[in-house]
């Protein structure tokens, strides 16, 4: 197989989208966006956490993409919406464990979404959603997933990884594995086919 003479450049810092694309033989290169994601979500309907997923993508997609016309970017972010809110990051391990604590028995939406940029124009976006089912879990085992999972959980939207021992955080899942871990990754597939990123 010849080298694709298309470029991929992926302008988001996180790992589990880096092994994604990796695991399943894209090639590509990071380049981490320097967008300011806070302002974006500030302009944005709270209410519309999937709508943010996306416009995030879009941001961080063309924030490379007009550095490097040549290449396509895949922009990617995901959000996660509870209760009808917004929920971020948590800053601190107690507020991850208060986090936890207020979803426990109850369920709350993954939304993840992509774009793909070439010359500093979005030539394509979208979004997918998970549905996590959080069992009714005891206080003490959330205190031995905090102490064995630690500060990474702090990059985690929802103070959890799924391919990890958070998975024991859920009763159920409604949605697409990936989509979970942080990319609508079939139609992003798909559409590096058609880039000619992929061999179709």
């Amino acid at each position: 197989m010849t080298a694709s003479p298309e470029r991929l450049i992926l302008a988001s810092k996180s790992a589990a989208r880096r092994a994604m694309l990796t695991d399943v033989g894209v090639p590509f290169s990071v380049q981490v966006a320097d967008v300011d994601e806070d302002a974006v979500k500030a302009a944005h309907d709270p209410a519309d956490a999937a709508g943010l997923a996306v416009e995030l993508a879009r941001v961080k997609a063309l924030a490379v993409s007009r550095h490097d016309a040549e290449a396509w970017v895949l922009g990617a972010d995901q959000t996660l919406s509870f209760e009808g809110g917004l929920v971020s990051k948590a800053g601190s391990l107690d507020a991850a464990r208060a986090r936890l604590m207020s979803m426990r028995g109850k369920a709350h939406q993954l939304h993840s979404g992509a774009a793909l940029a070439r010359n500093g124009q979005i030539v394509w976006s979208g979004v997918d959603t998970a549905t996590m089912r959080v069992r009714a879990f005891s206080e003490v085992f959330l205190d031995a997933y905090l102490a064995a999972e630690g500060e990474h959980l702090l990059a985690c939207v929802g103070s959890y990884r799924l391919e990890g021992m958070g998975s024991q955080l859920f009763e159920a899942v409604e949605g697409d594995y990936f989509t979970v871990l942080g990319l609508p990754l079939w139609p992003v597939l798909a559409e590096l086919r058609r880039a000619g990123v992929l061999t179709s």
